[in-house]
Order: structure tokens, then sequence, then C-alpha cells
């Protein structure tokens, strides 16, 4: 029986824990599924461990040995409590498995997360959600798909979840916020390191309007092999998967697939047999993984939520307030004067890194002054 409450003892036995060789996710939530969060656990025999069914013998009595090994119980312990002191420097906070605002959907998979690091807020009561993943490499169709049905989705209630990656990630997250609407983004690296946004052009906003989550540590390393992770949280806290744009192999198939092996629903897209961005999403359509995603509309009846209103989304060109430009967006749209330039091109005339005019490409293509062509060029807005 899980216990209901949940506190800083609750969050230090479970990052503890964490540190054990052999106990990932799926352990621990086995562990506190029958025992709850006992402090007295971190000084128990093989023989308490072998009451998991998860867990045989041999990894009973490993268990048993590191925690009984009084130094390296402490400097587990010791390194748990850091990340308490690391909580309020970057005005963060930690829930825990056990605690009632962790998200409902998320506790039902398989390896939940022990703890979540958060920057922001959860919404109590939890609104229902909806991931939004796709290519870093999106197109111009794909962005476009992506405002629209992010921004009807998170302007009829639903929760907009997704990964902050550039192309469809970011543009989802940016929908949500246009239509007032809350937004979380799941991390693979730690709360306090968004490298996708390191001049905080989207993040504040976020978290103004929702949270930022991950279940890694302060000062952890980013490797290659957290962003599956971060993946089954995405698929794991939303009630259904929409993927805009993929091609048949990256993250966005991966968190479809997550999806699938969670019960949850999954949508595409569909796009032009012509474009690897479409492969993917035309597959999973293709195989009955997924359902076909014309309208906003699609998603609602699916999810049983159809009574939603969807309301009418007004265009970006609408309205009396002209449109003003930063001297950076005015400098990159000079050199868009004589035709489409293509990326690489623009970051030899700007002299930016390529992630910094990504994010510039990226905030003019919503203001509707540039527009992405095929091939990573860009073009104005004529």
């Amino acid at each position: 029986m899980i216990d209901p409450h949940a506190g800083k003892d609750a969050g230090i036995f479970l990052l503890t824990l964490s540190c054990v060789p052999g106990l990932g996710p799926a352990r621990i939530h086995a562990i506190v599924t029958r025992f709850g969060c006992q402090p007295d656990l971190l000084r128990a025999s093989a023989d308490v461990f072998l009451e998991i069914p998860a867990i045989g013998r041999s990894l009973a009595e490993e268990i048993a040995g590191f925690l009984g090994n009084e130094n390296k119980r402490r400097k587990a312990e010791d390194a748990a409590r850091r990340q308490y002191e690391e909580l309020e420097r970057h005005q963060a906070n930690l829930i825990t498995i056990i605690d009632p605002c962790y998200p409902a959907l998320l506790r039902e998979i398989y390896d939940p997360p022990p703890v979540l690091f958060i920057r922001g807020s959860l919404s109590e009561p939890e609104p229902p959600s909806i991931a939004v993943v796709g290519t870093r490499r999106a197109s111009a169709y794909g962005k476009q798909a992506t405002g629209q049905l992010a921004g009807e989705l998170a302007s009829s209630g639903l929760q907009i979840v997704s990964g902050l990656a550039y192309g469809i990630d970011t543009a989802a997250h940016e929908a949500a916020i246009r239509a007032g609407g809350r937004t979380i983004a799941v991390l693979a690296g730690s709360v306090n390191h968004v490298y996708t946004d390191p001049k905080g052009k989207i993040w504040p906003k976020i978290v103004e309007q929702g949270a930022l989550i991950s279940e890694e540590w302060f000062g952890s390393e980013l490797l290659p092999g957290k962003f599956p992770k971060r993946n089954r949280i995405i698929a794991g806290m939303t009630l259904g998967t929409l993927v805009v744009e993929s091609d048949l192999k990256g993250g966005s198939l991966i968190t479809a697939s997550y999806a699938l092996e969670q019960n949850r629903e999954v949508f595409a897209v569909p796009g032009t047999i012509y474009s690897h961005n479409s492969r993917g999403t035309n597959r999973l359509i293709q195989t009955g993984q997924a359902k076909a995603v014309l309208e906003t509309g699609d998603v609602l009846e699916e999810l049983n939520l159809s009574a939603l209103k969807i309301p009418v989304m007004a265009s970006a060109q609408t309205g009396t307030g002209a449109i003003v430009f930063s001297e950076e967006e005015r400098r990159l749209l000079k050199c868009l004067e004589e035709g489409p330039v293509h990326l690489d091109a623009l970051a030899l005339q700007t002299g930016s890194e390529i992630s910094d005019l990504l994010v510039l490409l990226f905030e003019l293509e919503l203001k509707k002054a540039i527009v992405q062509m095929p091939g990573q060029f860009f073009g104005k807005n004529i």
C-alpha cells in the first residue's frame, strides 16, 4: 500500500536507494509498493529484499551488502541531502512517488521515476495531458501543424507535454504558451541545465505556465541513454502521444512505442510521401499503430474529450499591434533580402552559433517574417 504522505525523509530514502547498484526505477517502485518509504529498510537484511518478486537472492545480497556498508550508505545519504541543498539554490522542488501531487498516470507505468525534480508547478487538480513530439529538423509544414494543433489543444484545456528539443517540441511548447495554456517540458538532463535553451528564451515562460521536470540529479552528466528514459516519462504522464513529424528512426517514435507499451493512445499527422520527415508518421498510420490526425477534434474524440470546446485560433498576423523585431532579428532579416539562404551560410554571415541561430530563426517564423524551405534554406515571407 502506497503511503499518501511525502516529505524530505521519503525523498532522501528514495534518492539513497537510487545509488544502490542494480536498483533502477522499476525495482524501487516494487520496494515502495511492498514496504512504503521506511528508513529502516536502509539497514534491512537480504531476506527482506527477497520478498520483492523482481529481486532474486544474488541482487538481494548485493543490496543488503551495499546498504550494510556504513561508509557506502553514508556517502549515498550525504549525496541525497546535497540534492536538497541544490533545490533552494535553483528555486526547484522535489516530489516523490508517494506524494499526492505526483502525476497519477506516470505512477501507473512499469518503471515510474522514484522522484521528480521540478522548476515551476504541477497543477492541482491535474489536467488531462497530451504529448506533442516530433523531429528536431522540423519543416515549415510541421511547425505550422504543431502550432495549430498544440495551440488548439492547449486552449481546449489539455496540458501540452514535450521534451523541449529543437523543432517540433519547442514549437509545441511555444504554441501552448501563446494560447495561455499549461505546458510541461521533460528534460533528459537536470532541471538547472536547459541545454536547448541556454539563453532562456523559452524555458522561463514554461516555468510560469507549467514546469520543467526531470528525474536526473543536479550536476548529473547529460548522456545519450538518458533521452529514451526521458521519453518514457513524456509518454507515461499523458493520455496519448501526438507525433507531428518523424523519420523512420528517432526519439519521437521511441516516445510513441512507450505510449503503446503503456496502453496509451498514439496519434500522427500524415505528411507528403516525398519527405523523410513524414516516413515515420505515415508508417505509424499505415500499420495501425496511430490514428491519423487532420484536426484537433480527431484527438479530442479519441480521448473522449470531445465535449471540450475547440476555440477558433486567431491568425498570428491579425491584431492592431505592430510586430517588433530585436536588433539581432533585423540583422538576420537583412541577410535574407536577396533571397533564400542556407542555414550554414547564415551562420557564416552572422558569425552566430547554429544553436543560437536556430532560436532566432524560430522566433522570426513565429512572427511570420520568414519561412523555412526544404534543405535548411530560409527566406523572407513576402
